[in-house]
């Protein structure tokens, strides 16, 4: 099992930066992909980024040049860096990471753009 805690949402005007962290604990050493997906309200859940064990990203066409996603192995984080972000971008942003079998999910933490 493998246990995700995110952190770093809140609130921010339109334009503005935001970085989320995602530790994982647990069965670390099965993760391979860890990343990103996002809910809006009324939305279906979608996936952000994508990082895996080395280092491989895929983004969504709507954040690709405004996020930047990275992960520190030695501390088995994940990072979100949300940089020009805009009303759209406002969701519930969940970590993920994956093994061979299981994916896994955090609590979700609440990003708001206000315009």
């Amino acid at each position: 099992q493998v246990q995700l805690v995110e952190s770093g949402g809140g609130l921010v005007q339109a334009g503005g930066s935001l970085r989320l962290s995602c530790a994982a604990s647990g069965s670390i050493f099965s993760i391979n992909a860890m990343g990103w997906y996002r809910q809006a309200p009324g939305k279906r859940r979608e996936l952000v980024a994508t990082v895996t064990s080395g280092g491989s990203t895929n983004y969504a066409d709507s954040v690709k040049g405004r996020f930047t996603i990275s992960r520190d192995n030695t501390k088995n984080t994940v990072y979100l860096q949300m940089n020009s972000l805009k009303p759209e971008d406002t969701a519930v942003y969940y970590c993920i990471a994956q093994d061979h079998f299981s994916t896994y999910w955090g609590q979700g933490t609440q990003v708001t753009v206000s315009s």
